[in-house]
């Protein structure tokens, strides 16, 4: 449930909702995502974390950083970690929880609602606080994915779940080619 003079920030894990979309078979419009949650309420801002690879010559997340950037989104990204797992496999790591953490954190004295977009079941602890404050949490994820993409005590603690599928036919567009997002070893969700 949202409300029309309600302050609301949307607070996006990129690795995790693109994993989320991608579960489904369509891409996250960027544009039509903004402009619906700022129908939804005075949307105050629109941050997006992700890890970026910088010793690459060219990371295929690249161009959708710099357009969110210039399109009403804060970005906050930090360089992933490349490690070689037991099985020799180059393996890349970013993990931003902690970033978004201390970001809703201090956010949450100016906002009546944020909105989660992540599965994560390590965000439990941090809706849990939100709560605490009087911050309404709605988390964006899907449970329609095999296996589902959001942890069973992140729904349940959220004030609102909201079903990731049912927004395709307004913020989705057909899934183009893959793009390699940086994988992240906490994107499945135990749940």
């Amino acid at each position: 449930m949202f409300y029309r003079d309600e302050r609301l920030a949307l607070f996006i894990d990129g690795s995790n909702l693109y994993a989320a979309a991608k579960s489904l078979g369509f891409d996250i419009d960027y544009k039509l995502l903004r402009q619906e949650f700022m129908r939804r309420g005075k949307m105050l801002r629109a941050f997006y974390y992700t890890a970026l690879l910088e010793n690459d010559e060219y990371s295929p997340i690249r161009p959708l950083v710099d357009w969110l950037n210039y399109n009403g989104f804060t970005m906050v990204t930090k360089p992933a970690k490349e490690y070689t797992d037991s099985m020799g496999r180059r393996k890349v790591k970013g993990n931003m929880d902690i970033e978004l953490t201390v970001d809703a954190m201090e956010l949450a004295p100016y906002v009546d609602h944020i909105v989660l977009f992540s599965g994560d079941g390590d965000f439990r602890p941090l809706v849990e606080s939100l709560q605490r404050k009087g911050v309404r949490v709605s988390v964006v994820s899907t449970i329609r994915s095999q296996p589902p993409m959001i942890a069973d005590e992140l729904r349940r603690q959220a004030d609102s779940f909201i079903e990731l599928d049912e927004l395709r036919d307004v913020v989705g567009r057909p899934a183009r080619e893959p793009r390699p997002e940086v994988e992240r070893e906490d994107v499945t969700q135990e749940t």
